[in-house]
């Protein structure tokens, strides 16, 4: 397993060493050793599970403390782009994005720590997105941002993506105070 540094403090792109032969595959898609060897968090406390059609938005969404969540995402079936906006106060990558396309066919993996707003867009029909998360959802804690917002200049390749109601109405960037510090 390599665990490879972004741009962004703390944010990992994890690529898992895929063993192949005539019969299928095999990786390891959570180590704790590997993790902890990073600096990485190893507790997690629940796993998360959706299936999308394609052109499916989900995001931008994260935990506010002291219910933050660090998250472990990866996709089984299809592919996603994966986007995580920074947002802690602070930080040198404050209100900046990373993208980066997960899928089942190149097995990467995303750790997205607390201080992320992070959202996908599926790519293929089926797609099954998967996350272990380090802290427990609460409804008083979750927060977003707008997906489209032009302060926050995401490419999402589509103009007009599948929302939910909640996701169609989340704050702009200019109205957005930050519970990261």
């Amino acid at each position: 397993m390599e665990i490879i540094d972004t741009p962004f403090e703390d944010l990992k792109v994890i690529q898992p060493k895929v063993w192949g032969d005539a019969r299928g595959h095999f990786f390891e898609s959570y180590s704790e050793a590997a993790f902890k060897a990073a600096g990485l968090p190893t507790d997690f406390v629940q796993d998360n599970q959706s299936l999308s059609a394609s052109g499916i938005l989900r995001g931008l969404h994260f935990q506010a403390p002291p219910f933050a969540q660090g998250k472990l995402v990866r996709v089984i079936t299809g592919a996603v782009l994966d986007v995580v906006v920074d947002i802690r106060k602070g930080s040198a990558t404050y209100g900046q994005h990373f993208k980066i396309e997960l899928s089942a066919d190149n097995k990467k993996m995303l750790w997205v720590p607390a201080g992320f707003a992070h959202g996908f867009l599926t790519l293929q029909n089926d797609t099954i997105f998967v996350y272990k998360v380090t802290g427990l959802y609460n409804k008083e804690s979750e927060g977003g941002l707008l997906w489209n917002d032009p302060e926050l200049g995401i490419d999402w390749g589509v103009a007009d993506p599948l929302l939910s109601d909640k996701d169609k109405v989340q704050p702009s960037w200019a109205d957005f105070r930050t519970p990261f510090g």
